[in-house]
């Protein structure tokens, strides 16, 4: 065998073996915090993770247990590629509260929503294809898009979402360059990692940008129930079941263990999207399916998001005030569900160079570059508010102020030097300020 074999290095002997599209694979930064924000010292306000505090354990360990007693054989075992039918009815239902009429034979369950806009990506993309997003994106999808070698053209948003306006004139642009566009992929509801929420009415008018032009709309709404006054929009997929593929989750309303997602396409792609996710894992969890399904058929599941939802607000009011308090000189946004907001710092700052500060002084957040694939949002960050006490997330704004501080400083004292001092030597795009 050669000292190199593949062609490649001492460090990485097969780096010469590997697949173009393995060249593009980076470290999520949200992943990357991981291991500094759960050291017990930290206040981690980096992690979408949910407050599990809020389940009825003891519910859920005797819904498991009378499971594996009367039916142990069938949820140990293999399943079916599509996904139980018992598990897709109980999805139909559940997405019958946003106002999304579909049959069990519509419902491709996956493992985790992330799985689900893996496949998506997989059966439409080609290398070099565009993939339209809202700027910023969630950091998730912008690395399934950049593993298949898609070319994300981000679309504005402001406080209500997506602009419709900034649609119709991305879409002209990349025609015109003969660019080649598959889908758009956006959050319509307390995005992540803005925070905000399409109104109805730009729901409608999106899709309707969307159907002029032929493009597929890709829907991820796994917040789509957390509002915080119980109000539930409309999903755009309740619009028309043609032209959009719903994308749901049981990570943010009951659990992420479990790794139950879900997909809703037209027939046709449905069928695709079987048959890719049988080439990759075979089946879901039998096991993850029936608890849920168990679960959701014995137990009030609507009451318990509700008890999600007054964690959650109890949570978000706590951060906006701590916000208003030590870093009045930001701007944020103020959600009205979900787990973040979306924090613009002064200029001058970078956040992604000031993270190591923050994680020296016990804080972590994730910077805005992360939700970003060209390279802006350098002076944003996304806050979770979702997991930690409201005591816990008030002392982790006071800890970031306090390096937001340090650096304000730097600027004032050594104006355009103080951007090198902080490790901001190259200067980024603009991102928009969505406050």
């Amino acid at each position: 065998m050669p000292s190199h074999p593949g062609g490649g290095t001492r460090l990485d002997p097969w780096f010469g073996a590997y697949a173009a599209r393995t060249h593009g694979l980076r470290v999520s930064e949200t992943r990357a915090l991981f291991a500094v924000a759960n050291r017990p010292e930290v206040v981690s306000l980096a992690g979408g993770m949910p407050f599990l505090d809020a389940l009825p354990m003891d519910i859920i360990a005797k819904v498991t247990s009378d499971l594996v007693a009367a039916e142990g054989t069938v949820a140990l075992q293999y399943g079916n590629g599509q996904g139980h039918p018992r598990m897709r009815e109980q999805i139909a239902e559940v997405m019958a509260v946003e106002s999304i009429a579909a049959h069990p034979d519509d419902v491709v369950v996956t493992t985790g929503s992330q799985q689900a806009l893996d496949l998506v990506t997989r059966v439409f993309v080609d290398p070099d294809d565009v993939v339209l997003a809202e700027a910023p994106s969630y950091v998730g999808a912008l690395s399934v898009f950049k593993s298949y070698q898609a070319w994300v053209e981000h679309v504005p948003m402001d406080g209500d979402g997506l602009i419709p306006e900034a649609l119709t004139e991305a879409i002209a642009r990349l025609r015109a360059a003969g660019r080649r566009i598959k889908f758009l992929y956006t959050v319509p509801s307390f995005h992540n990692p803005a925070g905000v929420t399409q109104p109805l009415e730009r729901r409608a008018a999106i899709l309707d940008i969307c159907q002029s032009n032929g493009i597929l709309v890709v829907e991820d709404n796994p917040y789509g129930m957390l509002a915080f006054d119980g109000t539930v929009t409309p999903a755009i997929r309740s619009m028309d079941g043609d032209g959009v593929i719903y994308l749901g989750s049981f990570s943010k309303t009951l659990a992420p263990g479990y790794r139950v997602g879900w997909a809703v396409a037209p027939h046709a792609v449905r069928e695709k999207l079987v048959l890719a996710s049988e080439a990759s894992i075979l089946c879901p969890s039998q096991a993850s399916q029936l608890s849920i399904a168990a679960y959701l058929e014995a137990e009030d599941w609507l009451g318990q998001i509700g008890v999600y939802r007054l964690a959650y607000k109890e949570r978000c009011d706590a951060m906006l005030g701590a916000l208003q308090e030590h870093m009045p000189e930001c701007s944020w946004t103020k959600p009205a569900g979900g787990f973040y907001t979306w924090v613009t710092v002064p200029e001058g700052i970078n956040t992604k160079a000031m993270l190591p500060r923050a994680t020296t002084a016990l804080v972590a957040y994730v910077s805005g570059v992360a939700f970003y694939a060209d390279g802006q949002g350098g002076r944003q960050m996304r806050l979770s508010f979702c997991y930690p006490t409201p005591e816990r997330i008030r002392e982790g704004v006071r800890r970031l102020a306090g390096v937001l501080a340090k650096e304000i400083e730097l600027i004032e004292l050594f104006g355009p030097h103080g951007r090198e001092l902080s490790g901001e030597g190259d200067v980024q795009a603009p991102a928009p300020d969505l406050a």
